[in-house]
């Protein structure tokens, strides 16, 4: 039996006015972590939060995983700076990076997890290179940018390769970004993923608690 899944609901969907009441209701209804998607403008056609955002959240709930997604240009730039608010992880775009290796190493050195993410064009194989680095591999299974967009189906068979890294690597995280709803997760889960990370589908269901806990069981009947 596999274990249950992590869940990290993305606060790209969250009513951010009160962010205290956010990371209340988030712990309240059992999620394991807090997805942070970082935007520039740049690298992904959107603009979304910064550090304050990231303290914010430190602050509202201070033994919370912050689980923090750069989607921007170099993001050696501004590493220390997200590690000094608060992020426990730190994950950054293969496509982003030029000096992949050095910027992995930079996350590790400052004590933080590191994390890959994969655009869903790009191959898994690609992250062989620096599979001891990782501590997380983030599959998009959308193209990254906005939410509520629609899973590339795809992005299962991409989560299958990367659970096999796990023969290298056997701690690392496999985190599915992108769509992910009560629809694909055991999909996703019997593929190899542990970590779901979910917005629209969490932020607008009536019961989050509920909502999160249908995401994190693995025994959910496959869907075609």
């Amino acid at each position: 039996m596999q274990k249950p899944a992590l869940i990290a609901p993305s606060i790209l969907a969250a009513d951010l006015s009160d962010i205290r009441g956010v990371a209340h209701n988030l712990r309240e209804a059992g999620a394991d972590w807090i997805h942070i998607d970082v935007m520039d403008g740049h690298f992904v056609p959107n603009l979304t939060f910064g550090m304050p955002v990231v303290q914010a959240f430190r602050k509202a709930w201070p033994d919370a995983v912050l689980d923090v997604h750069l989607m921007i240009e170099k993001p050696e730039r501004y590493v220390a700076a997200f590690a000094q608010a608060g992020a426990d992880i730190i994950t950054v775009h293969y496509e982003a990076c030029p000096h992949l290796h050095s910027v992995l190493t930079q996350i590790k050195k400052l004590g933080k997890k590191a994390g890959l993410a994969l655009n869903p064009h790009t191959p898994v194989a690609l992250a062989t290179q620096v599979i001891d680095l990782l501590d997380l591999l983030l599959i998009m299974s959308v193209n990254p940018g906005f939410g509520g967009q629609s899973f590339i189906p795809f992005s299962v068979h991409k989560v299958a390769e990367a659970a096999r890294l796990r023969q290298i690597n056997p701690n690392l995280h496999i985190e599915v970004d992108g769509g992910v709803d009560r629809t694909n997760a055991a999909r996703l889960l019997h593929a190899g993923a542990d970590v779901l990370v979910a917005g629209t589908a969490l932020f607008t269901a009536d019961d989050l608690a509920f909502a999160i806990d249908e995401l994190r069981v693995n025994d959910l009947t496959l869907n075609a």
